[in-house]
């Protein structure tokens, strides 16, 4: 969805870059304005893809990167048994409590965003076929990596939503500051 980051926002690199992500997890949950939970879950293409199903994904790769910066182990890591569980809610889960479960994530990105000593500090990848042997990554690229996953699936989420009642992101931002 389309937004400016705040012209206001923060001068410094690391509160503009939080400002970023803040901008596109916006998108995201602009994306589900005025929606019930089964049109959020619905699927209008070919695609896997819903709404709700993006907003989980999302919410669980930040936790998984912000979990690989602070070494520690995801309490929600997927396998490739449990992969597509991460683009759909199940198991009784709701929009509001998923919102609720990334907010969670979001307060402690920030919080360990803004405690890290500088943005150029390092942490290890794991081993995976899509990162290089012994790779890291620092802070910095971290948080520029939120920026482009969340941007990416905002875009899916453009599409999903204008797919399911044709509303746009300019609609969506009137909407929801009540400027319908």
């Amino acid at each position: 969805m389309v937004a400016l980051v705040p012209t206001e926002a923060h001068s410094d690199e690391r509160g503009t870059l939080l400002d970023f992500v803040e901008t596109q997890r916006d998108a995201l949950r602009r994306s589900l304005v005025g929606l019930t939970e089964e049109q959020a879950a619905s699927r209008p293409s070919v695609s896997e893809l819903s709404l709700s199903g993006l907003v989980k994904h999302v919410a669980e790769m930040e936790l998984n990167w912000l979990r690989m910066a602070q070494q520690q182990p995801n309490e929600r890591q997927r396998d490739q048994g449990n992969w597509g569980d991460s683009f759909r809610l199940v198991d009784g889960e709701t929009i509001p409590e998923l919102l609720v479960f990334w907010e969670g994530v979001v307060k402690e990105t920030v919080e360990f965003a803004r405690s890290v000593p500088s943005l150029d500090d390092t942490f290890p990848l794991p081993p995976a076929p899509w990162f290089p042997k012994d790779g890291r990554v620092s802070m910095r690229w971290m948080l520029l990596h939120l920026v482009e996953e969340m941007a990416r699936h905002a875009g899916h989420a453009d599409i999903i939503r204008e797919s399911l009642d044709g509303k746009g992101s300019f609609e969506l931002i009137a909407e929801e500051q009540g400027r319908g």
